[in-house]
């Protein structure tokens, strides 16, 4: 199944990717690899991970305390937050509703 980024998710993630990459030379693009291994797991699998609230789905990514939000849509995946785990946990909650 197709995996697809909101504007804001997109964002979310190249914002960590930048500041990972501060914090260590190739941080940031190993943060990224995580991601996209969630999105293929996703994939591959959509319904395998818990129900976060409603329809959305959180899998929480191996080697860095993040979650990838998502729903899983008639034919693609909609990945609504690429959240930090333990910063404002339900900020992203209004953005399935719009």
């Amino acid at each position: 199944m197709r995996v697809i980024f909101t504007r804001i998710a997109t964002q979310e993630l190249e914002d960590a990717v930048r500041f990972y990459e501060l914090e260590y030379a190739g941080l940031g693009r190993r943060f990224k690899e995580e991601v996209r291994k969630a999105a293929l797991r996703v994939a591959e699998y959509p319904k395998a991970w818990s129900l976060e609230r409603g329809e959305v789905r959180k899998c929480l990514l191996h080697k860095f305390p993040y979650k990838f939000m998502y729903s899983v849509e008639e034919d693609h995946i909609l990945v609504i937050a690429v959240a930090h785990q333990h910063r404002r946990p339900d900020y992203w909650i209004d953005r399935h509703q719009a």
